[in-house]
């Protein structure tokens, strides 16, 4: 088959990239995007060389199996987080966090809104800028926060405490653009209200049934004599919660978030939730990941470079000023000194998965063909994005290591 093929060369190139990627200090999704960049590139320039290659990002079996990476991506982001945590969160965190979304996301918008061309999907265009460039990727700063021995300090705690919150008010940004992307204009008042009840109607749901029936299948997790139990459970809940999202006219990552969300040492023993994190970054990190990853990267066109030379340095200076002033300014304001406020700025400038998945999202919908035909900067608008969370993935652990590193 075709598609083994195909899984075969994209899983051999990004894990070689990847593990290049983190032998060098980068994340491995940096490594992996590049695979694809690199792979895409060489099928652009030699289309007949690669035949099998050529298209496949249209193809229905790949994109099923990108959807899957994606699920995956939101259940262990979803695992990896506390709700107990969340809730303890300090005022400050909570400070940092609105000014790192709001800020990014009120400039995105306007420079959407300044360069992109009048048309019906203006609105959407503009607030999909927005959103992308509110996201901050947790991973990245978390590790290079491990790797100096700085995750427990006061700014590592503000910078992982902020950026949590950052991305869950950024999930919830995402039910607003699917909506927009969906009717091409701003709810009004009423549809706002509809939409916000569809959120919270959302979230009782998928709060009753995490807190008050998922504690209750300890007891059967332990009785139960079939292999992997456990693992097939968390996978219902979190495909229910996905169906449930769709039904309410959200994406489903938001279902797959709030089910790894609410798996816990609550819910299980702690040996088997060990073991079912475990498999769910096994099968998210060794397989699904790098081929989404690399996915990203096949539509990538390095064309943007020389089309829209302008609008990409613009974007990249906004995204990496505006979390520098949203994030660091409050940090600042609640007591940090301004060495540690400057480590939270950079630490909360780095894109990741949730970026490229929202990137991903818009693309599927048709955002960046229309109007038709596609002007320069519509056309390579998807680009850009990628452009840029590649560009501010790369910069943060430099600049962390460099600030960190002069605070000894």
């Amino acid at each position: 088959m075709e598609i083994l093929y195909v899984l075969l060369i994209l899983l051999v190139i990004t894990r070689a990239f990847g593990e290049v990627s983190v032998r060098l200090g980068q994340p491995a999704l940096v490594g992996e995007l590049l695979a694809g960049i690199a792979l895409g590139a060489v099928i652009r320039l030699s289309p007949d060389g690669f035949p099998v290659m050529h298209g496949i990002v249209d193809d229905e079996v790949f994109t099923a199996i990108t959807d899957l990476g994606i699920f995956f991506l939101m259940l262990m982001a979803g695992l990896e987080m506390r709700p107990k945590e969340l809730a303890e969160q300090s005022k400050g965190a909570m400070f940092i966090a609105l000014g790192g979304l709001m800020i990014p996301l009120l400039a995105g918008f306007s420079i959407g809104w300044m360069f992109l061309p009048p048309s019906d999907v203006r609105l959407a265009q503009a607030l999909f800028i927005g959103t992308a460039l509110s996201i901050t990727a947790v991973p990245v700063a978390a590790k290079v926060l491990m790797d100096l021995d700085q995750l427990g300090s006061t700014a590592g705690k503000m910078i992982i405490s902020a950026a949590i919150v950052d991305d869950i008010l950024g999930l919830l940004l995402l039910a607003v653009l699917t909506a927009v992307i969906q009717t091409g204009e701003m709810p009004d008042a009423a549809g706002l209200l509809w939409l916000g009840g569809q959120i919270a109607l959302f979230l009782v749901i998928v709060t009753t049934i995490g807190r008050y029936v998922l504690p209750y299948l300890e007891n059967a997790f332990k009785s139960s004599m079939s292999e992997e139990f456990e693992f097939s459970i968390l996978l219902v809940v979190a495909l229910g919660f996905a169906v449930l999202a769709e039904m309410l006219h959200m994406h489903f990552i938001l279902g797959a978030f709030a089910a790894g969300l609410f798996f816990t040492k609550r819910t299980l023993p702690e040996a088997m939730y060990r073991a079912v994190k475990q498999r769910t970054s096994g099968i998210t990190t060794g397989f699904l990941a790098p081929i989404f990853f690399a996915s990203i990267g096949l539509h990538l066109d390095l064309a943007a470079f020389s089309n829209i030379p302008l609008f990409l340095a613009i974007l990249i200076a906004v995204a990496i000023g505006c979390k520098l002033i949203g994030a660091g300014l409050p940090a600042y304001w609640v007591g940090l000194s301004a060495r540690h406020s400057l480590v939270v700025g950079i630490g909360m400038s780095g894109r990741g998965a949730v970026e490229l998945i929202i990137a991903d999202i818009a693309l599927r919908a048709g955002l960046f063909s229309q109007p038709t035909p596609a002007p320069a900067i519509v056309a390579n608008l998807f680009s850009a994005i990628v452009i840029m969370a590649v560009v501010t993935t790369l910069m943060t652990p430099i600049g962390l290591r460099l600030v960190l590193d002069r605070d000894g």
